[in-house]
């Protein structure tokens, strides 16, 4: 049996911390409160965005502002520069070798379909990806079906095997997704929230790195 590896994109494949946080203080800079450093970011970052937005002091009118027209303020600011971030490292090297394997790789991401697909054209990667599972558009991020909700599903219609299945995020919700659809779960450290809120979600697994990553999968039973 071969397995099913399911990434998360932001912060988790895509080495992007940087360009959320220059959004992030772009934003708090526009109405006229103060910058914050990676270390508050990665205390405070959840999703949907609005409650790091909460956590960090900003008003619910200033929210709603954010949130307006599709959340253009954040989107317009947060993709030029997503233009220039790299992948995490090591990442490149797992999905050519995924790939390689004729095993199945899959994003579930809580972006934007359109934009992560040109991210993967760009990188050169889009080849190493079976299924790209977002949201359809700015209007219904986070409008619609969870990331959870939207694995589930997929799972379900292609037959996926629960025990052969990793989820690798940079976040606690990979982490519960994990926990309520039986997956592997690997949290991967250096993304949007700090170690200790990873360690707090008790993944079965934790990386700093992409090279950690083969070890555990074989470990685990594939790719011998």
């Amino acid at each position: 049996m071969r397995p099913v590896l399911v990434f998360d994109w932001n912060g988790t494949l895509l080495d992007d911390a940087s360009a959320l946080l220059q959004t992030t203080n772009a934003i708090l800079e526009r109405f006229g409160r103060p910058a914050i450093d990676l270390d508050t970011f990665r205390d405070h970052c959840d999703v949907p965005l609005s409650i790091l937005f909460r956590n960090i002091g900003m008003s619910e009118s200033e929210v709603a502002a954010v949130d307006r027209d599709g959340s253009a303020i954040f989107h317009d600011t947060y993709e030029p520069l997503a233009d220039n971030a790299d992948l995490r490292v090591g990442a490149r090297a797992v999905l050519e070798w995924v790939r390689q394997e004729a095993a199945s790789s899959i994003i579930v991401s809580n972006h934007i379909v359109a934009p992560l697909v040109a991210q993967l054209q760009r990188l050169g990667i889009d080849r190493c990806f079976n299924d790209v599972l977002a949201f359809e558009s700015r209007v219904a991020q986070y409008k619609t079906m969870s990331k959870g909700e939207r694995l589930r599903r997929y799972m379900e219609q292609n037959d996926l095997k629960p025990e052969s299945t990793f989820i690798i995020g940079d976040m606690p919700v990979e982490t519960d997704i994990a926990r309520s659809l039986g997956l592997i779960s690997v949290a991967i450290t250096g993304g949007f929230v700090s170690e200790a809120r990873l360690r707090a979600a008790k993944p079965d697994h934790i990386i700093h790195n992409y090279h950690e990553l083969l070890p555990i999968v074989r470990a685990r039973g594939f790719f011998h």
